[in-house]
């Protein structure tokens, strides 16, 4: 199968309907949104099934008019980033460019793969990294690639559509709110048949394109650089080994109720999610080997909207998100049981709040510093991104529920976990680690992560 490649067969860009009354050519960049400079570019898509009866042109055109009408409300991803620098006084801003930009991009793809040829193997097979564009890009590059590229490639039985948006532009929830937008204008006549007006007003959740800027930061955040070479770094990525782990309903409560009953002393009430991080952190430290006095971290990425005073709206477009975690030794994780693993997390999620958040972006204006993709083996870090509670199967194009979500090539590393809601709902879980090969073999014989993955 690793021998098949992904045939390009078309390619197009895609401009939005028509603009808002409201809109901007010019949108400025927080410093959430600059601190996402170096990291790779947001690749997530949908696997579907296909009938013998679709047809894939009339399907691509629907597709592109659902695109170029989601567009008129997500006007920015039709865009480019643009830079100005100044010498007197110095001045390095970063924006998003509106108007001078052919628009987003729309590729037509086909391999010749089934839906049971990406579905059936243990691991996450590479081709799948190659349903989606902009691999291997980071986020200042697009200064001259789309900012979103929309990807449907064809499989003999099935369809993939892979979606890569800027992680300057958006994070986790306005990728998804954008999806989820459009598979409702993709399904929904009315919306398709509209005029530029009623559009407006039919969409169930218009995103808001008010970015946000801390205090002491106005709409013109400015670098102190020159050169985006100065702040911008590439690396390859290792060798690395993808599965997704699929963990029931009934395998999260399970755990969750052995983390709480740990936690009845501390006086702290541990979510499923945050008790599944617990447990997978602590199996990856036990199997990596590490020393005990070796320094390791756990973080998670958190939405912060809800937790600025005032809060932002849940529709708020851009980045809004920090990290929040704990910092130990792998002896003091493994030495403490579950639930010390669980509080921790929990107690680290807790204390980010409007003062924590407006704290880390005082010091980010002080000292402006870039996220940046840990492609190298270091076995200190778990990160888990994404979120179970992002509406990812709602989303079917006329094609019913999809049979899987999937993620791109980028933003991986030796202890990336991303989170997904699983298949089957009803609050499962699915997680996609990236490993080493031999720290992926010894987790899938690991006794406290198999006697959690297989409880049902």
């Amino acid at each position: 199968m690793e021998s098949q490649t992904v045939e390009h067969i078309s390619e197009c860009f895609i401009k939005p309907s028509h603009f808002p009354q409201d809109w901007k050519q010019t949108i400025h960049l927080t410093p959430i949104d600059l601190g996402c400079l170096s990291l790779d570019y947001i690749q997530k898509g949908l696997l579907f099934n296909k009938s013998p009866l679709l047809s894939i042109q009339a399907f691509l055109d629907r597709l592109k008019h659902s695109l170029s009408v989601t567009l008129s409300h997500f006007y920015p991803l039709s865009g480019r980033l643009a830079t100005k620098i100044t010498r007197d006084p110095q001045s390095y801003v970063v924006y998003i460019d509106c108007i001078n930009s052919p628009g987003a991009k729309f590729v037509h793809a086909k391999v010749n793969l089934r839906v049971s040829d990406i579905l059936s193997p243990t691991y996450v097979p590479c081709i799948v990294e190659h349903f989606f564009d902009h691999y291997k890009a980071v986020n200042h590059d697009g200064h001259s690639l789309s900012l979103l590229t929309l990807q449907v490639t064809e499989l003999t039985d099935g369809v993939f559509i892979g979606c890569s948006q800027n992680h300057s532009v958006v994070d986790g929830s306005s990728f998804w709110q954008f999806v989820n937008t459009l598979s409702e204008v993709f399904q929904d006549d009315k919306i398709l048949g509209s005029d530029q007006e009623e559009t407006l007003n039919i969409i169930s959740r218009s995103p808001n394109q008010e970015r946000w800027f801390p205090d002491g930061c106005g709409p013109l955040c400015s670098l102190p650089f020159t050169h985006h070479d100065q702040f911008i770094s590439r690396y390859e990525a290792p060798e690395l080994t993808k599965r997704i782990f699929h963990f029931s309903v009934a395998a999260l409560a399970r755990n969750k109720a052995k983390a709480n009953a740990l936690c009845k002393d501390r006086g702290i009430t541990i979510s499923s999610l945050q008790a599944l991080s617990a447990l997978i952190w602590r199996c990856v430290t036990r199997i990596r080997m590490l020393p005990k006095d070796h320094i390791i971290k756990c973080f998670t990425t958190v939405n912060i909207r809800s937790k600025l005073k005032p809060p932002l709206p849940p529709n708020y477009y851009g980045n809004c998100s920090q990290a929040a975690g704990k910092v130990t030794t792998a002896g003091e994780l493994l030495e403490n049981d579950l639930g010390w693993a669980a509080a921790q997390l929990t107690e680290a999620i807790a204390k980010l709040d409007d003062n924590a958040a407006r704290e880390t972006l005082a010091k980010w204006l002080q000292n402006p510093s870039f996220y940046r993709t840990r492609r190298s083996v270091n076995p200190d870090m778990i990160i888990f991104g994404s979120s179970p509670r992002f509406n990812m199967y709602g989303n079917e194009f006329g094609l019913g529920k999809a049979v899987a979500v999937l993620s791109g090539h980028d933003n991986k590393f030796d202890g990336k976990g991303t989170l997904y809601p699983g298949r089957q709902g009803g609050g499962s879980i699915d997680v996609e680690l990236c490993l080493c090969s031999n720290s992926m073999s010894a987790l899938e014989k690991d006794d406290e992560f198999l006697d959690a993955l297989n409880f049902s």
